[in-house]
This record gives structure tokens, sequence and C-alpha cells, in this order.
């Protein structure tokens, strides 16, 4: 299959997860929308940023959908573009391993995990948080990671409670 072929499902895949998401948000009473970057008007809003910005000041939580709408693009630059347009204070990144480390973990039991880091100090220890597209976007626009394990049924909630989960990517390490 070609790469581009093959990134349209990517992306198709994400609009039925953020479907799935919403539903489950709105069984628990949390207002929710869906903007995908693909048209699909039947079942999610087309991506535009006023309205998104919008419905985050009304309160409702927005799930973003269908990558940039264009191939070659990963999850992460996504994530990291969406964060840097709506002025988002931080991306959590869940994973399939607890933190950043210095090495992977799973073939290294001696690798060290971080619990913090500067943008600067993961360059020069070439850490491999995200593609250098989306770690680019997060570093000049001073938007702060969270890397956590998402297999942890707790991370999520204490990532976005802002208690300590994971490993935390930033422009200046908070002073303690």
């Amino acid at each position: 299959m070609d790469r581009t072929t093959a990134d349209y499902m990517g992306m198709l895949a994400t609009v039925i997860n953020a479907l799935a998401l919403r539903s489950t948000l709105d069984q628990m009473g949390i207002e929710t929308r869906v903007q995908s970057a693909i048209d699909m008007r039947n079942v999610a809003e087309p991506f535009i940023l006023g309205r998104a910005i919008r419905h985050l000041e009304l309160g409702r939580i927005v799930i973003f959908a269908a990558g940039t709408g264009n191939p070659y693009f990963s999850t992460d630059t996504t994530a990291a573009l969406r964060a840097s347009e709506i002025r988002a204070d931080v991306i959590l990144k869940a994973t399939k391993v607890d933190g950043v480390y210095d090495r992977d973990p799973k073939k290294h039991p001696d690798a060290r995990r971080f619990d913090q880091l500067t943008f600067s100090e993961a360059l020069a220890k070439r850490l491999q948080i995200m593609d250098s597209t989306a770690f680019s976007l997060c570093m000049d626009n001073k938007i702060p990671i969270v890397v956590f394990d998402m297999n942890n049924p707790t991370n999520i909630r204490d990532a976005v409670l802002g208690r300590k989960v994971g490993t935390l990517v930033c422009d200046e390490l908070p002073t303690t």
C-alpha cells in the first residue's frame, strides 16, 4: 500500500476513535465536540480554529480528529500544531512507557527515567520524545509536554488535574 493511502486510513481511524471518546464523555455529561481536518460534516464539525476556541471558551472539550488532513504528518505534529493554534497550556502525551528515558527501557532494564527536562537538554541528549517537527513546534511556542504511561488507569486524570505524572519537558524547569 502506498504511504498516502495508509496515512489517510490512519486519519480516518482517528475520527472513529474521536467519536468513541466523544460518546463516552457525552455519557458522563461532559459537553464535547469533534472537529475533523477532513470534511465529513455528517459525523464531525470541520476544523475551524475560531470555532474550536469558542467551544473551549464555553467549557466544552474539543477533540481534534483526522490529523492535519494531509498525508506525511504524524499525530505528534498534528497535536503540536493544534496546541500551538489554540494556545494550549500543555500537551499530554500518553505512551506505552511511564516517561522519557535515556534509552529504550523495554530493551535496556538499566535505562534512566527523567522526571523533568528542558527542551535544550532533550535535544542535547538526542532523546526521541516526538518527531522533530512536533518537538520544534512545542519548543518554539513554549508548550510543555508531559509524557506518561497510558496503561495506568489514573494517569490521564492525574495529568489533566496537573498532578505529577511521567516526565515534564518544558522551556524552563519549575523551581520548587
